[in-house]
């Protein structure tokens, strides 16, 4: 595993691999509050095709807002950022690891929220497995 991220692998197209993926994260109390269609994207501006990428903001209320009250500034870090990326019929999902990204705020707040959030993260991923 990388410092920054860590993933999983579904064995279905993107699509249906971001709605088990949104199952999986709302059984964790996070909802996804953001969808970048990164390929849509540059098709439209680069009239390029790419392979389906997607960017997700997952995002649980109580511990952004329980952050935010700490530190303002903290907003720049969030929301949990998620990749699903298509290669050959499978979905690829990158998790961004909480502690690394959130322990930037050097705070024992963001601290505590990143281990709640990655403890949330790691049980959607053992969801995602069982699929």
């Amino acid at each position: 595993m990388s410092d920054y991220f860590f993933s999983t692998e579904i064995n279905q197209p993107i699509d249906e691999a971001i709605e088990t993926l949104k199952s999986a994260l709302m059984e964790q109390h996070l909802g996804i509050v953001s969808d970048v269609n990164v390929a849509a994207i540059v098709k439209n501006k680069l009239d390029e095709e790419m392979t389906p990428y997607r960017i997700l903001g997952a995002c649980n209320p109580k511990m952004a807002k329980t952050m935010i009250g700490e530190t303002p500034q903290i907003g720049v870090l969030l929301p949990c950022t998620i990749v699903a990326r298509e290669v050959d019929g499978k979905t690829i999902i990158d998790f961004m690891n909480p502690p690394a990204v959130l322990g930037l705020a050097g705070s024992a707040a963001a601290d505590a929220v990143a281990a709640e959030a990655t403890d949330k993260l790691k049980a959607a991923v053992a969801a995602l497995a069982e699929k």
